[in-house]
C-alpha cells in the first residue's frame, strides 16, 4: 500500500496591507482612482477629495458604493478627471493635451 499524499498545507495568516489615507491622498493628480476604503476612512477621503478640488487644478467626477460582499464595512470609491465644457454647459471627461513644467499650462508662453 502506498503511503497517503500529505495534505497541502494552507497558509494561516494572511495579511492584508491596512489603508492608508495619506498614501490614497498621493494619489490625488491621476486622472482615474479606485480605491477600496474601509468605513471609518471614508469620511476622511471624502474631505480630502474635496479639499484637493478647492484648488480648482484637478476636478473629479466620484462616486462611492459598498463593497458588494461586505455588509457596508468598506466602500469602492472611484475618481474620473474631469473639465468643464462652456459649449456643453457641463463636465467632460479629461483629455490629456500634453505636460509642461509652466504652471500656465503646454501651450503658454511665459
Amino acid at each position: 500500500m502506498a503511503p497517503a499524499a500529505p495534505p497541502t498545507a494552507a497558509p494561516l495568516i494572511r495579511l492584508e496591507r491596512p489603508f492608508d489615507v495619506d498614501e490614497f491622498s498621493q494619489l490625488l493628480g491621476e486622472n482615474t482612482i479606485e480605491v477600496l476604503v474601509p468605513r471609518e476612512d471614508l469620511a476622511e477621503v471624502l474631505r480630502r477629495i474635496c479639499d484637493f478640488m478647492g484648488f480648482g487644478i484637478y476636478v473629479y467626477r466620484f462616486s462611492v458604493r459598498p463593497e458588494p460582499k461586505d455588509q457596508l464595512k468598506r466602500f469602492v470609491v472611484e475618481l474620473q478627471r474631469v473639465d468643464y465644457s462652456a459649449e456643453r454647459r457641463d463636465w467632460t471627461a479629461f483629455e490629456e493635451k500634453g505636460r509642461s513644467e509652466s504652471p500656465f499650462g503646454p501651450g503658454s508662453t511665459r
